[in-house]
This record gives C-alpha cells, structure tokens and sequence, in this order.
C-alpha cells in the first residue's frame, strides 16, 4: 500500500465514523459533552471545515482559509450555546464535503515524494505542519480526536453507543 493509499483511506474512515455521530445528533446540535462545557457538535463540525481549510488550503497551497466566515470555530475559540451564531448544521456540512473532497483530489495527484514537500506553515509549528505529508498526517488525527467528543456528547444525552 502506498502512503497517498494509506491517508485516502484514514480520512474516509475518519470521515464516516465522526458524520455518523454528528448525523445523530442534528436534533441537538449545541449538546455538550460534559456538564463543565466543551465542544458541542455544531462547533465541531465548523472546526473541521476550518481546520481542514487551514491545513490544505493555507499551509499546503500557500492560500487563504476558504470559510473566513468561520473565525468563531477556529483553533482557540470558545463554542457559544447560541445556534445564532452558527451556520445551520446542513451548511456546516456542506462546507466540510467540500473541502474533503478538495483534500482528496489534491491528494490524489500527489508521489511519496511529494509527501516530504515543505509546507507553508508558520516555523512555530515544526515538524506538527512542517510537510504536505504531516499536514495530511494531521487531517486524520484531528478528525479523530473531535469524534470522541461527539460520541460524549451523545453520551451527555444518554444515548446509547453507535459502533461497538
């Protein structure tokens, strides 16, 4: 398996565990996952969008963050309980698609080789940024560190366990 295969299929499978959590919870978006706050679904999924945009678009392309409008779900912020200040989950969701598939056409074109490529992020982020393949590296862990807040989230409500 080449590497370029090995990412393609860590960013699905990462992609269909979160969005089968996230779709369960579309009736209750804003559901912390633990009584002291955190991350609420509907931040989650902006972040994603955001921090997807951020890893291929900036860091990878040399480009800007294509969903500016999403400064409130960015790295540092703090997730309000106010739906207001979201787009709705659907459009969340869409942005997230679309930058998925942005990543993995990009991808797709990519050698080993070009896994190594430097990257355009800042020097304070080293080794975490500092390749096209640790920016793609960084794709899949991401994704999966937010499903297990998702899934307490679920939990938060009492529901039940969706994969065993």
């Amino acid at each position: 398996m080449k590497t370029t295969d090995y990412i393609k299929m860590a960013l699905e499978n990462g992609k269909a565990y979160t969005l089968a959590l996230v779709a369960d919870l579309k009736d209750a978006p804003l559901t912390q996952p633990t009584p002291n706050g955190g991350n609420h679904p509907l931040w989650i999924v902006g972040h994603l969008a955001r921090s997807e945009s951020a890893l291929l678009d900036v860091f990878i392309m040399g480009k800007p963050n294509r969903f500016p409008e999403l400064e409130n779900c960015n790295a540092g912020s703090t997730p309000t309980p106010n739906a207001s200040d979201y787009p709705s989950m659907n459009d969340l969701l869409v942005k997230f698609e679309t930058i998925r598939a942005a990543s993995l056409a990009h991808l797709a074109t990519l050698s080993e080789a070009d896994l190594d490529m430097k990257s355009h992020a800042p020097e304070k982020y080293g080794a975490f940024f500092g390749t096209v393949g640790a920016c793609y590296a960084a794709m899949t862990s991401h994704m999966a560190f937010h499903a297990g807040q998702v899934a307490d989230a679920r939990r938060a409500l009492g529901r039940e366990r969706l994969m065993r």
